[in-house]
């Protein structure tokens, strides 16, 4: 086992949705979750509420953020957004660390993966997108010393704000 059952919680957040995604025990699979529909780009709350159960029946100890980035590595305009989304996270849930985790190309990846089936999949992608966010931040972590350690919610400078 590579971990000390850390559950993380990945989230990919749109204009329309938030993709959720959640790391097996041993942190070393992310798996999708659910999407959650977004009823305006203020309304966050219900959003929050939702989240709040799942957090609370997983048991999650850290939050994974996607943060969209440019191919070129500066900000998006979309990471105005995401960064205060994050603030609202930090509010809600106090208690839980929350990171970010460059997502340049998620989406752009999972639409690749159901190509030719994209109407079929649509409602998969921004869950899938999350576990592509979260699987990244668990795979940049299975080094030779074991994978995702309690040390790995402490803020990394170079994708920390």
């Amino acid at each position: 086992m590579r971990c000390c059952n850390l559950v993380i919680l990945g989230l990919d957040f749109g204009d329309k949705t938030i993709g959720v995604a959640i790391s097996s025990l041993n942190g070393t699979v992310a798996l999708g979750l659910t999407t959650l529909r977004r009823t305006s780009p203020e309304a966050l709350r219900p959003n929050l509420k939702e989240l709040k159960k799942i957090i609370q029946e997983h048991k999650v100890t850290l939050i994974l953020l996607g943060y969209p980035k440019h191919l070129h590595g500066e900000d998006s305009p979309r990471c105005t957004e995401t960064l205060a989304f994050k603030a609202k996270l930090e509010r809600y849930f106090k208690s839980i660390p929350i990171k970010l985790w460059d997502e340049r190309l998620s989406t752009q990846a999972v639409t690749r993966t159901f190509e030719g089936n994209a109407k079929k999949y649509r409602q998969y992608v921004d869950e899938m997108a999350a576990v592509y966010i979260l699987q990244g931040f668990l795979d940049s972590k299975s080094d030779l010393e074991g994978g995702v350690k309690p040390q790995d919610l402490k803020k990394e400078k170079r994708y920390e704000r």
